[in-house]
This record gives C-alpha cells, sequence and structure tokens, in this order.
C-alpha cells in the first residue's frame, strides 16, 4: 500500500501477522477493523490487476486474431515472412492464455480475499505470540469440526471463506473448460470444412483444435480438484497452515 502505513512488503506482512493473532484471540467472528482494513486493501489490489489484465487479454486476442489471419493469407509472402506470422501468432497465443489465468486468479482473489491474503503470513515463523497463533489453528482445525462449542469463531469463518476461494475457481475454471471445449470444436470444424489441398488452413485449425482440447481437459482437472476441496475444506486449510500449500 504505497505512501501509507504497508510501505513495503515486511511491513504489510507485520502488520498482517499481527491483525491476525489479535482477531484470532479476539473471539468474535467479525473481523478485526485492521484485519477488515488489509482485506478491503486486498480487494482492491486484486480487482485492480484483474482489470488490467482482462485489457490486455482483449488486446492480445485480438493481435493474435489478426496475426493468424494474415498467415492464413500470406500466400505471397515468402517462407521467413510467414515464419515471423507464426512465430509471433504462436506468441501473442501464449500471452493471451497466461493472461487469462491471470485474470481467472485475480477474480478468485478479489472474491474470496481473506483466505487470498493467508498466502501472504509467514507460516514457518517458530517463536512469538504469532508462532503460537499458529500452533493454535492447526490443533483447533485437526478436530474441525468436531470440537462443537470450542471451535473458535474466527477459524468458523477461515474455513467458509477457503470453501468460497475453491468454489470460485471451480466456477471459473468451469467457465474456461466450456470456452476451450468451444473453441476447439470450431477449429476442428474449420479443419473438416478446409479442403484437402488447404494444408496450411488445416495445420492452423488442427493444431487449434488439438491444444484447445487438452487444455480444456487439463482445466476440468482443476475444477475437480477445486470441487474436492470446496466440499471439504478443513484438510486441505490444514495443509496450508502446515505449509503444504
Amino acid at each position: 500500500m504505497s505512501g501509507g502505513r504497508f510501505g513495503d512488503q515486511r511491513n504489510f506482512v507485520d502488520s498482517l501477522s499481527e491483525s491476525f493473532v489479535d482477531y484470532w484471540r479476539s473471539g468474535d467472528r467479525n473481523l478485526s477493523p485492521d484485519l477488515k482494513r488489509l482485506v478491503e486493501y486486498w480487494v482492491h489490489h486484486h480487482v485492480i490487476k484483474a482489470v488490467i489484465a482482462a485489457i490486455l487479454l482483449i488486446v492480445f486476442t485480438a493481435l493474435g486474431v489478426l496475426l493468424w489471419k494474415a498467415f492464413l493469407r500470406a500466400d505471397g509472402l515468402g517462407a521467413g515472412s510467414r515464419a515471423a506470422l507464426v512465430s509471433a501468432g504462436a506468441l501473442v497465443t501464449a500471452l493471451a492464455l497466461c493472461t487469462s489465468v491471470t485474470v481467472e486468479g485475480n477474480l478468485q482473489d478479489a472474491t474470496a480475499p481473506f483466505s487470498s491474503l493467508m498466502s501472504m503470513l509467514p507460516l514457518h515463523a517458530s517463536h512469538g505470540e504469532f508462532a503460537e497463533t499458529l500452533d493454535q489453528v492447526r490443533q483447533s482445525l485437526a478436530h474441525y469440526p468436531d470440537a462443537g462449542e470450542r471451535t473458535p469463531p474466527a477459524l468458523t469463518v477461515m474455513v467458509d471463506d477457503f470453501s468460497r476461494f475453491h468454489a470460485v475457481r471451480v466456477v471459473t475454471a468451469t467457465i474456461v473448460a466450456i470456452t476451450l471445449a468451444g473453441m476447439s470444436a470450431v477449429s476442428w470444424r474449420s479443419f473438416a470444412v478446409a479442403g484437402a489441398s488447404d494444408r496450411r488452413r488445416r495445420r492452423v485449425f488442427g493444431t487449434f483444435g488439438l491444444v484447445s482440447a487438452l487444455l480444456s481437459l487439463a482445466v476440468v482437472v482443476v475444477a475437480v480438484a477445486n470441487t474436492t476441496v470446496a466440499a471439504d475444506p478443513a484438510p486441505a486449510l490444514l495443509g496450508f497452515f502446515e505449509g503444504g500449500w
């Protein structure tokens, strides 16, 4: 948070650690004022990043379409020019894919900011109040939800938010998987329509069809994994606090 109390990452992490300890010990479900301020900052931070990434995604997608269309119409160009178009098209396409992942990740972080913010906690702390709080969190998670009325209110909030964090990824991953599957279907249709003599068009659409299908399957795996965590978040959250996320 430039120009404010959290001028660098170390100050931010220190403030987060102190706020987390205070919240855990408050015995209240509602976030403490300091922690709430950090969460609100985290939301704004990731919303801005998501908007910027979305704009870049639109630019990269439009540029990629133009480059691939230019390659398909490059009958009068030499081999070097065609190779340059292919390289540029592949690079821009890869950038578009990476940017889409960035958009998805920032939307997830903005929707469930508390869980996202916890990734900034120094989980390997070995002494002090923060280390003691981490031990209490781990012990409570190990018995969750069997602790009954002894379950700290903060823990219930953390588990619920962690479930929402992964539920958002299920939704976004499903949308991405459907989009990729649709792109694959369109590409294979274009591949089938292209004449046997139009090898360039068939190579381009065949490659897009295959890559889109494989990526769609990979994203489906991600969606399934996140569905499992969203349904039973406590073990995964415990794994995170034990340093396994």
